[in-house]
C-alpha cells in the first residue's frame, strides 16, 4: 500500500508539474469524498446480490482498466502506447483503489487523457493555417476501435492530419471556399477544447463506475444524481420546468423546442432561437449569468419546484450579440413529454382491389409513473393506459388491423410490458423470471381483459430489447400476432434501481444509483431472447451493423439457455399463413421501387463498414459523390420528386443555421418510411387472407369473428 501511495503522489506531482508548463492544459479534477464511498458501497452491493456475483479482484482490475480506457478513447485518437504503459501499473490496483476509497488512480488517467486531447485538438488547429492538395492517393480509415494504440507522437499525428484533411474535404466537396472552412473547422475543434474545460469530477466518476459495472455485465450501470434524475424523468415522462428543449450553439443556451401547452410556449415571450443568458429564481433574484455553460448545469437552474418562479435574462433569436436583451419570467409547471408517448396514425393500404386500414401505434419506450403509481393517482403516466386508449379510438376508427411498432423501444418497465401483452390476449403468463439462486417465477396480469381482439402486427428492429422483446415473444408465443422486421437487440435479463443514499441512511442525494441485473428472462415457451433475440415471422433486411450493435456484440454477454415452457395455450396459430404472406411481400418488394432502394443502401452501407477506408483523393471522392448524385437523381425523376436531405453539406448539427436544421429534423420525419409502409402492407395482406378464408381465419383468430368480404372457404 504504500508503494501504491507513493507512485500516486509521483504521479500526480508530474501531473502538476507538467500542466504547470502548459497553461492552455485543463485543471486537474480530482475525487471527492462521497464518490470514493459511493464506489465503495456499489462495490460491496454488486459484489453479493448482482445476477452474476463476480469478485473485484486483480482479475476484474484489468477488465476494468481495459474498459475505462475504451471508454476514454474508444478509437485511439488520443493515447500513445506510450501513455498507456504510464498507468500499466495500475491494471491490477483498481479493485485497491475502491476498496480503500482511493480513486486517484483513475482520476489520474483521466486528467492524462483531457491534456491530450486539448494537444490533439490544438495540433489539428494548426494544420488549418497551412491547408491540404488532394491529388495523393491516400485514404483515412473511418473507425480504429480494433486498431492498436499510436506507438509514437508522430504516429498519432498522421492519423490527425488525415483525420482533419477529411473534415475539410467533406467541406470542400460540399461546395465552401478555403476561408470558410477554415474558419469552420477552427471553430468546430476550438468548441471540442472548450468542451474538455467544462468537465466535472462527476463526469469522471460516472464514466469510471461504469467501466467497472459493464465489466460485470453489460446492462448493469452507476447512475450518479443527475444522470438518476434523467432516468426518473425517461420513465415517467415527466418533469418540472419551464416546457423548453434547449441546445448549445456557439456557447448559448438555445431554444430550440418549445413544448405546446408549457409556461414557455404559453406566455408567448419566448420563441425558437431565443437565447438564455442568465438564469435568477424567483421574480427579483439576483441573475447568474450562464454564457458559455454546460447544457445541463443550466437546465439544473432552470428547473424547480412546482409553482415556483424563474427569471430569464434572454437575447432574442434575431438580435445581434450587442442586441436588446429581455426579461422573462414564467412559472414552473409539470410538463408531459408527449413526443415520448404513444402516438396513433391510421393507413390505408390496398390489397387487390380493396383498401384496408391499419392503425399504427408507435411506442418509444414502456414508461411508467412509479411514484404515482405508488401513491394512489389514479391518472398516472403508463403505456398500456395510452395504448388502451388509443386502441379504444382505433376501434371506433373502425381499423381493420393494428400494428405495434417497437423500432428502437429499447425497453422500460417489465411491468408495463406484461400489462401491455394482456391487452391482446387477456389473462395468461406473459414472462418468466430467474433469479440468481434459480428461482423461478411466472409474471401475468389477471386483471386485464381484452382490447383488441382483431389481427395484430409487431414491428421490431435490432434497438427493440428487453421489454419490447418480452412483448413481442409472447404475442408471438400465443400465436396472438406477426411479428415483422429484423432480430431484435437480445436483452433478456431484468435490472432494478438500488439507491446508495438509502442504503447509507443518507438525507441527500449523492451517491447516486446503480442499475443492477438481477434475474433473466424466459419466454413462455422455455426460450430466452439473450443474445438471440426476437427472430421475425416476416423477415425485413438487417439494416443495423450487427457487429457492433446488439447484445452478441457484448463479450461478457450472459449465455442462451433455456427452462421448462410456462402453463399457458396459444389462443392462434399462424403457421399455415406465414407461406401465403411471405410469398406476397416477396413479390410485392420485387416491384416496390422504394423497397429496391434501400436494399441498395444498405448493400452499400455493409461493404463501406467491411471496407472501413474512406479515400482523400478530391478526384475519386468527387467521382464517388457524382455517381452517388446521379443515382439520386434517378430517383427523384422515378418518385417525380427532389430529395437533398442525404447530401453531405460536411457541418456538424450545431454548426448549421438552427432554422434550417429543424426544417431538415421536419423533412427527416415526412420522409416516406418504406419500411413501416411495408409492414403495413403485410397486415393487410393478412386481413384479406382472413376475410376470404373462413378455415384460417378460424385459427388465427378463433375467439373474433370476421365479416367476410367474399363467402368462401
Amino acid at each position: 500500500m504504500k508503494k501504491k501511495l507513493l507512485w500516486i503522489a509521483l504521479a500526480l506531482a508530474m501531473g502538476t508539474q507538467a500542466f504547470a508548463l502548459e497553461p492552455a492544459a485543463p485543471p486537474l479534477l480530482m475525487p471527492l469524498q462521497q464518490q470514493s464511498q459511493a464506489a465503495n458501497l456499489s462495490a460491496n452491493f454488486l459484489t453479493r446480490f448482482h445476477y452474476k456475483p463476480m469478485p473485484l479482484d486483480d482479475a476484474m482490475s484489468e477488465k476494468i482498466f481495459d474498459r475505462y480506457l475504451k471508454s476514454l478513447d474508444p478509437e485511439k485518437l488520443f493515447f500513445t502506447q506510450a501513455d498507456v504503459d504510464q498507468f500499466s501499473a495500475a491494471r491490477t490496483k483498481l479493485d485497491d483503489a475502491i476498496y480503500s476509497e482511493d480513486l486517484n488512480i483513475p482520476f489520474l488517467m483521466f486528467n492524462l487523457y483531457e491534456k491530450r486531447t486539448v494537444e490533439r485538438l490544438t495540433y489539428a488547429r494548426s494544420l488549418l493555417k497551412q491547408g491540404f492538395t488532394f491529388d495523393q492517393q491516400e485514404s483515412y480509415e473511418i473507425t480504429r476501435e480494433k486498431e492498436p494504440w499510436p506507438k509514437s507522437e508522430a504516429e498519432i499525428n498522421d492519423l490527425w492530419r488525415k483525420r482533419v484533411k477529411n473534415d475539410w474535404l467533406r467541406l470542400k466537396l460540399a461546395g465552401k471556399d478555403d476561408k470558410s472552412i477554415r474558419d469552420t473547422l477552427d471553430k468546430r475543434y476550438d468548441t471540442s477544447i472548450s468542451r474538455v474545460y467544462k468537465m466535472k469530477s462527476d463526469d469522471v466518476f460516472q464514466v469510471f463506475m461504469n467501466a467497472y459495472a459493464m465489466s460485470i455485465e453489460p446492462h448493469t450501470n452507476y447512475l450518479g444524481p443527475k444522470a438518476s434524475e434523467d432516468f426518473d424523468i425517461a420513465m415517467k415522462l415527466s418533469l418540472v420546468g419551464i416546457g423548453a428543449v434547449l441546445q448549445e450553439r456557439d456557447e448559448y443556451t438555445t431554444i430550440r423546442e418549445l413544448v405546446p401547452g408549457g409556461p414557455a410556449a404559453s406566455s408567448g415571450k419566448l420563441a425558437v432561437g431565443d437565447r438564455i443568458v442568465g438564469v435568477a429564481q424567483g421574480e427579483k433574484g439576483t441573475l447568474t449569468d450562464v454564457m458559455g455553460w454546460r447544457i445541463d448545469d443550466v437546465v439544473k437552474l432552470i428547473r424547480g419546484d412546482k409553482a415556483s418562479k424563474v427569471q430569464l435574462d434572454v437575447l432574442p433569436a434575431d438580435a445581434g450579440p450587442d442586441g436588446k436583451h429581455k426579461n422573462v419570467v414564467l412559472v414552473r409547471d409539470k410538463i408531459t413529454l408527449e413526443q415520448q408517448s404513444a402516438k396513433k396514425t391510421i393507413m390505408k393500404v390496398k390489397t387487390g382491389t380493396t383498401t384496408r386500414q391499419v392503425g399504427v401505434i408507435s411506442l418509444p419506450t414502456f414508461y411508467q409513473d412509479f411514484d404515482a403509481r405508488r401513491k394512489g393517482d389514479k391518472d398516472f403516466k403508463s403505456a398500456t393506459r395510452d395504448v388502451a386508449r388509443l386502441l379504444e379510438e382505433m376501434k371506433k376508427d373502425k381499423v381493420d388491423t393494428v400494428l405495434i411498432d417497437l423500432r428502437n423501444n429499447g425497453g422500460g418497465s417489465l411491468n408495463e410490458a406484461v400489462e401491455l401483452t394482456s391487452l391482446f390476449i387477456g389473462k395468461g403468463p406473459v414472462v418468466q423470471q430467474r433469479n440468481s439462486q434459480g428461482k423461478v417465477s411466472v409474471e401475468s396480469d389477471s386483471s386485464a381483459g381484452v382490447v383488441w381482439n382483431g389481427p395484430l402486427g409487431v414491428l421490431i428492429n435490432r434497438g427493440s430489447a428487453s421489454a419490447s422483446e418480452i412483448f413481442a415473444a409472447a404475442i408471438q408465443d400465443y400465436g396472438r400476432g406477426l411479428i415483422i422486421g429484423e432480430p431484435s437487440f437480445g436483452k433478456g435479463t431484468v435490472q432494478t434501481m438500488v439507491d446508495l443514499d438509502q442504503i447509507a441512511q443518507s438525507d441527500k442525494p449523492k451517491f447516486g444509483e446503480l442499475k443492477m441485473t438481477v434475474a433473466q428472462f424466459f419466454r413462455i415457451n422455455g426460450g430466452t431472447t439473450q443474445l438471440r433475440g426476437v427472430s421475425p415471422d416476416i423477415n425485413f433486411p438487417v439494416i443495423s451493423d450487427t457487429e457492433s450493435f446488439g447484445e452478441s456484440s457484448y463479450d461478457n454477454a450472459l449465455a442462451w439457455v433455456q427452462i421448462k415452457p410456462a402453463d399457458y395455450k396459444p389462443t392462434g396459430d399462424l403457421t399455415d399463413m406465414l407461406p401465403l404472406l411471405q410469398m406476397r411481400y416477396e413479390a410485392r418488394i420485387s416491384k416496390e421501387k422504394d423497397f429496391q432502394y434501400l436494399l441498395e443502401d444498405v448493400k452499400e452501407a455493409t461493404a463501406q463498414r467491411k471496407k472501413n477506408l474512406i479515400s482523400l483523393n478530391e478526384a475519386d471522392r468527387r467521382k464517388e459523390r457524382d455517381a452517388q448524385e446521379a443515382k439520386t437523381k434517378l430517383r427523384d425523376k422515378a418518385n417525380g420528386g427532389k430529395d437533398k436531405s442525404d447530401q453531405d453539406d460536411g457541418l456538424q448539427a450545431n454548426e448549421r443555421n438552427l432554422t434550417a436544421d429543424l426544417a431538415a429534423e421536419k423533412a427527416r420525419k415526412d420522409a416516406k418510411d418504406v419500411i413501416l409502409n411495408e409492414a403495413a402492407n403485410v397486415l393487410g395482406d393478412e386481413v384479406d387472407l382472413l376475410k376470404t378464408n373462413h378455415k384460417l381465419a378460424a385459427r388465427v383468430l378463433p375467439g373474433a369473428v370476421f365479416a367476410a368480404d367474399q363467402k368462401q372457404d
